[in-house]
């Protein structure tokens, strides 16, 4: 037991030998081995141990074992104590969650304070066959196969080489004591299902099921890497601008995965992804909404926008001169005399003030607007005029228009002024506004 584990902490880099570890002691026979273990291999040990006080006399009788044990080996303890109903109520997830968030937030925390090189605790082979299994029946793609990593940050799991099988005959051989959770005696979860129940019948058809699985994620494990690469390649073939390219996407392998794998890390599940890759070829303007994004089907694009950059309806005065801050950027306001000279860039606009109805005002255009482009013959949609500017589903929706007192576009900000209120070689005043977007 002692070479395979030294042998795996070298061959996974896991710490070096003269690391100092802080071991997760729960008084179960893992952790009470990974102790044993650990000090045996001549490591700097010291233990944390949560008592999340769900087991009632259990959970004291398991601290009080785990004091006595400590203080005979001679290995320093830190003990939390934690009201874990209490923490799940307040943020609103599982008993199970909420131990986990507390549990590592601890250790981390101790480690901290001690000075640790890494944080150890006891999964082993039986763990990562354990979690594949579950994550089959919830249903996963190729990560969910990986099982346990063999180090996360500064937590190690040094027994991943083992079963639990050698774990007990390692402890019974040397006559050491460990606590017995009696919560996994019982079929009330689905985990200690799979550990009491599916995993003994797997056993009857294969008896080495534990490392066939475990050996099977530690493979999963490297293709998930070589997946990993791929996806990356994919996404620089179909992002743009970070938006989607529908034709890149089309042509790539498997436009399934890669959209998944796109969308995945902004919130939308599997079954929002399938609508999309289904709905590939509709309309235009059909959305999908997470939590934190937007997606919008414009032309041979997705459109990604965040809800966070999601720009509010506004309608603001403004004056005739200074600067006003938008959510899509400023507009810069001066009064002059017009010299002649005309700015044709988009984001400046100069127009003649004798033939403005003051006072204006900005806000973003709305369905049905009309205005009269410079350069053009009579009125237009914005929304045609937009189109024909090959503006996006979302770039119409943010677009701002600079209105006179009677309703009527004077600008489109960024784009075009109006032929009512343009300049002519009879100007004398002119208010002049320059936009920059953010």
């Amino acid at each position: 037991m002692h070479r395979k584990v030294r042998a795996y902490i070298e061959k996974k880099q896991l710490m070096s030998p003269d690391a100092k570890v802080i071991v997760a002691l729960s008084g179960g026979a893992d952790s009470v081995a990974l102790l044993h273990v650990l000090l045996r291999l001549d490591y700097k040990c010291e233990a944390v141990h949560c008592n999340f006080h769900l087991r009632g006399d259990e959970s004291l009788r398991d601290e009080a074992f785990v004091r006595e044990m400590c203080h005979k080996m001679g290995v320093g303890l830190t003990v939390a104590d934690f009201d874990t109903v209490a923490y799940a109520g307040e943020k609103k997830i599982s008993i199970e969650m909420a131990a986990r968030d507390l549990r590592y937030a601890f250790f981390e925390k101790t480690a901290a304070e001690h000075g640790a090189d890494v944080i150890a605790v006891a999964h082993h082979k039986d763990d990562v066959a354990e979690t594949m299994l579950l994550n089959l029946m919830r249903g996963t793609g190729i990560r969910g196969l990986h099982g346990i990593r063999p180090k996360n940050g500064m937590v190690v799991r040094p027994l991943l080489c083992v079963e639990r099988g050698e774990i007990i005959e390692y402890l019974d051989r040397a006559n050491i004591a460990y606590v017995t959770d009696s919560t996994n005696l019982k079929s009330d979860y689905t985990r200690n299902k799979v550990r009491l129940q599916i995993l003994p019948l797997m056993r009857e058809i294969n008896p080495s099921i534990v490392s066939t699985l475990a050996q099977t994620a530690e493979r999963m494990a490297g293709a998930e890497k070589i997946y990993d690469k791929a996806i990356e390649q994919g996404k620089e073939r179909v992002v743009v601008n970070g938006n989607i390219d529908l034709a890149s996407l089309a042509a790539e392998p498997s436009p399934e995965a890669l959209l998944h794998e796109i969308l995945s890390p902004l919130g939308f599940n599997g079954m929002q992804s399938d609508d999309i890759m289904n709905n590939i070829d509709g309309d235009s303007g059909k959305e999908y909404s997470s939590a934190s994004h937007t997606i919008v089907r414009d032309r041979g694009m997705l459109l990604v926008e965040k809800k966070e950059g999601d720009s509010p309806r506004i309608n603001m005065p403004l004056p005739m001169a200074g600067t006003i801050e938008t959510p899509q950027g400023c507009i810069v306001i001066e009064q002059t005399v017009f010299d002649g000279k005309i700015d044709k860039r988009p984001s400046v606009a100069m127009l003649d003030c004798a033939k403005l109805r003051l006072p204006l005002q900005v806000r973003n255009v709305a369905t049905g607007d009309r205005f009269r482009p410079f350069g053009m013959r009579g009125s237009k949609l914005v929304s045609d005029y937009l189109t024909d500017r090959k503006k996006s589903i979302i770039e119409k929706r943010n677009q701002l228009a600079v209105v006179d007192a009677q309703g009527e576009i004077v600008w489109l900000v960024g784009e075009r002024v109006a032929s009512t209120c343009a300049v002519t070689t009879a100007t004398t005043d002119i208010l002049r506004m320059t936009y920059t977007a953010k």
